[in-house]
């Protein structure tokens, strides 16, 4: 009996686990501190880039990933026409792929950003695939964005593979939504 319990009470607990929140990144209120990225895509191909350093006190959407998916390819899609649609809030948004491997990655980087055509974001390699120490992304994190405004976290989306779904995708772009206006 006391088995029983014991394996009920273990299969409770990952049930328990699995039904909470992902949570990575940077807290709301918090500040995102400067890092560089090899950049993949857009006019700084090839470079190593600060986007938080040239955002100052402008809206930013940063988006940290581990999996380059469909889900994530169709939301940064959306944030891609976001950055025209708020162009005269000048909106900034980027992609940061967190990987050990950038010279593996860049060509499939590219690729995959071509098939979603990312025009204005672009899509870069940090690599190291925790990511930026000041920004604590979580290792359960396949995807963690970030919503900023005057150099401020104003909203934070984290996501373990397979959870973004339009559903999801469709919160992360009525935050921006509010944040530009």
């Amino acid at each position: 009996m006391r088995k029983l319990f014991a394996v009920v009470f273990c299969l409770c607990q990952i049930a328990c686990f699995a039904a909470e929140p992902c949570q990575s990144g940077l807290a709301c209120g918090q500040r995102p501190g400067p890092y560089s990225f090899l950049v993949s895509t857009g006019p700084n191909r090839g470079k190593s880039h600060c986007f938080v350093c040239e955002t100052a006190d402008r809206p930013a959407v940063i988006v940290f990933a581990r999996t380059p998916s469909e889900p994530l390819g169709k939301l940064l899609a959306q944030v891609d026409k976001a950055l025209t649609t708020y162009k005269d809030k000048e909106l900034r948004a980027w992609g940061t792929f967190l990987s050990d491997d950038q010279p593996g990655q860049d060509a499939k980087l590219v690729a995959w950003a071509r098939q979603y055509n990312l025009s204005s974001l672009a899509v870069g390699i940090f690599e190291d695939r925790d990511g930026p120490p000041s920004y604590r992304i979580s290792a359960d994190a396949d995807v963690t964005i970030l919503i900023s405004s005057k150099q401020k976290v104003v909203a934070n989306f984290a996501f373990r593979s397979g959870e973004l779904t339009d559903e999801k995708s469709k919160e992360v772009l009525e935050a921006v939504g509010k944040m530009v206006k």
